[in-house]
Formats: structure tokens, C-alpha cells, sequence
């Protein structure tokens, strides 16, 4: 049986009460919408139809990222790169949308601005957590959702992880010029230490003082990508450069964003395009093959399981090796 009755506000109060069925209540501005909304309700009810979605409309995207952040990500390796990840969402305005209000068309405004500063694979991840969120929301916790996920109706930016982008040696001057005015002051250390060690970005910013054995040279990076511990040697360029750094937890006490967004600034500084941090991964394999290290050595150092995965992370182009092509067959 269907309620209808006028509020003090005067809006409409529709509410049904039906054997078998959750209660529904509704306000309305318009009587005869209201009216409508209760023919069809109990209609559906009567025809064993009816999808109760109150939950979901008063569910915000931005309070299941909350949950899946406490409960999922927190659990997870990868926790502290994926939880900026999700708070980023959380103060964006597509989060205060309700789960019944949330459409494809936000997902795609939310990759154009995302695409304009990020990398398909990173537009590609924030959409993945939005996907699983909701779909946890449905599976785990109860929420009834409409069958239909908004993620599941874009199409995903493709990701080509064959980047071939390296920086010359002259882009590396001009790069390490632009971070000595740098408002993250260690902006230049972290670029020189990357570069000169091959170690991705997570592992710098998870490096702490007793990681690092100055008496051996050495430095240990923990619960590594490939769930490893991997110890390399140091230069002794990087070595004296650590020892300045006595103080705090983390070596390098700063957040991945911010590590991303002034890293970008020195890029456009520097009038340097097209250049990621995690080139610099590439920029050290590279010069260490150049070097004349062999590829077992170069894969021990960046922590590859499967040398054929170093390929990748190699950009040598052929000027880098006509000294040598010249010397292979030396005739006079």
C-alpha cells in the first residue's frame, strides 16, 4: 500500500509498505511525479520485479573509496602508492556523486583531466580502482547496484609499455641544472640517485638510513615489486651524497606526487619533453650495457627476475655503438 502525504516543506512524502518487500520512502516536489513513482513501485513489487537501490542513492562514490581504502588497500603491498591513489579520487568532484547517480560520462571527464598530466597506464589504474570498488561494494558489502558497473562502458586508454624515451646526456645536464632551483630541495639528489643506481621510484621512497651500508657499499631495498629484497653496490658519488642525510625515518622524506609534480616542473624548465621519472630506470640500463656490463650484471642491479623483461628498460640506438662496430673487424 502507497502513502502520499504533504511535508511542512511542501514536498511529497510517498511511502509503500508491502508484505515481502523492503519499505520504500520518497520525497517529490511534483504531486504527480509522485503519484507515478508509487503506481510503478508497487507494480513492480506486485510482479516480484522491484530493485530496491535506496542504499546505493544514498551511498557517495567517495564512501566506498573511504572503506576500500581501510579495508582493502590497507591489507595490500602496494598500500602506499594505491592510497594516494584513491585520496586524490576522494577530493575530486566525480567522488560526490551517489553509486546510482554515477555515470560513464563522469568516467570519461575524469580521464581527460587525468590524461593531460599522467600516463595511460596511470589514468588506466585510477579508473581499475573505481571498477573494484564498486564492484566489492555490490559482491562483499551488500549495496544493491544496478548490473551495469560506469566502468565497464568506457574504453580504457591503451598502454604501450614499449616507451622507447631516454634522456641524452646533454638532456641530463640540462635536467640536473633545472632541479638546483627546485622548491623540493631534494629533487636533485633523488634524479642523481635514481639515475645512478636504476632503482625505481617506490624503492627510493621507501629507502630508510639503515638500509645502507656504507662500511660495504652497499644498499638493501626491501619487499621490492617482484617481492624480493635486492642488494646492489653503491657508487661512491651516491655514498658521500647519503651521508648527508642523518635525519628522519626515510631518506628521501617525500610523497610520490610530490615527487612527480616538481620532477615535471624541471622538465619544462629545462625545455625537456616527454620525459617520466621512470625514464631514469631506463637511463641507467642503458649507459650500464653501454658501459660494457653484461645483461646478467645490469639485470642483478635493477632487479629483474627475467633478463628478456631488461629489454624494455634498454634504449640503445645505433650512433651509441658505431665505436664498437668499428672495432669488431678493425682493417687498415
Amino acid at each position: 500500500m502507497a502513502y502520499i502525504r504533504k511535508l511542512k516543506s511542501k514536498k511529497w512524502l510517498v511511502e509503500i509498505r508491502k508484505k515481502g518487500h523492503p519499505n520504500v520512502n520518497k520525497t517529490f516536489i511534483d504531486l504527480k511525479v509522485a503519484r507515478k513513482f508509487a503506481r510503478d513501485v508497487e507494480s513492480q513489487m506486485d510482479r516480484n520485479v522491484f530493485e530496491d537501490y535506496s542504499v546505493a542513492s544514498g551511498t557517495s562514490l567517495k564512501d566506498i573509496l573511504i572503506r576500500y581504502r581501510d579495508e582493502k588497500t590497507a591489507l595490500k603491498k602496494g598500500s602506499k602508492e594505491e592510497t594516494s591513489k584513491i585520496n586524490l579520487l576522494i577530493r575530486h568532484q566525480i567522488s560526490l556523486n551517489s553509486l546510482m547517480r554515477l555515470k560513464s560520462h563522469h568516467i570519461y571527464k575524469l580521464m581527460k583531466e587525468l590524461s593531460e598530466t599522467r600516463a595511460n597506464a596511470t589514468v588506466k589504474a585510477y579508473v581499475n580502482l573505481i571498477c573494484h570498488a564498486w564492484r566489492v561494494a555490490k559482491r562483499e558489502w551488500g549495496i544493491n547496484l544496478p548490473l551495469e558497473n560506469p566502468c565497464d562502458m568506457v574504453t580504457l586508454p591503451k598502454v604501450n609499455d614499449a616507451r622507447d624515451r631516454v634522456p641524452s646526456k646533454s638532456e641530463y645536464a640540462k635536467l640536473l641544472e633545472a632541479c638546483d632551483s627546485s622548491n623540493l630541495f631534494i629533487l636533485k639528489d633523488i634524479v642523481i640517485f635514481a639515475s645512478s643506481t636504476g632503482a625505481r621510484q617506490g624503492e627510493i621512497l621507501k629507502m630508510k638510513r639503515e638500509h645502507i651500508n656504507f662500511e660495504k657499499k652497499q644498499i638493501t631495498f626491501y619487499d621490492t615489486k617482484n617481492s624480493l629484497d635486492r642488494t646492489i653496490p653503491v657508487p661512491d658519488h651516491v655514498l658521500n651524497m647519503l651521508k648527508s642525510y642523518r635525519f628522519g625515518n626515510y631518506v628521501f622524506n617525500t610523497l610520490a606526487r610530490r615527487l612527480r609534480k616538481h620532477f615535471t616542473i624541471a622538465c619544462k624548465k629545462a625545455e625537456i619533453k616527454d620525459l617520466r621519472f621512470h625514464d631514469l630506470r631506463a637511463f641507467f640500463a642503458t649507459n650500464a650495457l653501454l658501459s660494457g656490463m653484461s645483461i646478467a650484471q645490469v639485470s642483478f642491479l635493477t632487479g629483474h627476475k627475467d633478463w628478456s623483461q631488461l629489454k624494455r628498460y634498454t634504449r640503445i640506438k645505433p650512433e651509441d655503438l658505431l665505436e664498437k662496430v668499428n672495432n669488431v673487424v678493425n682493417i687498415k
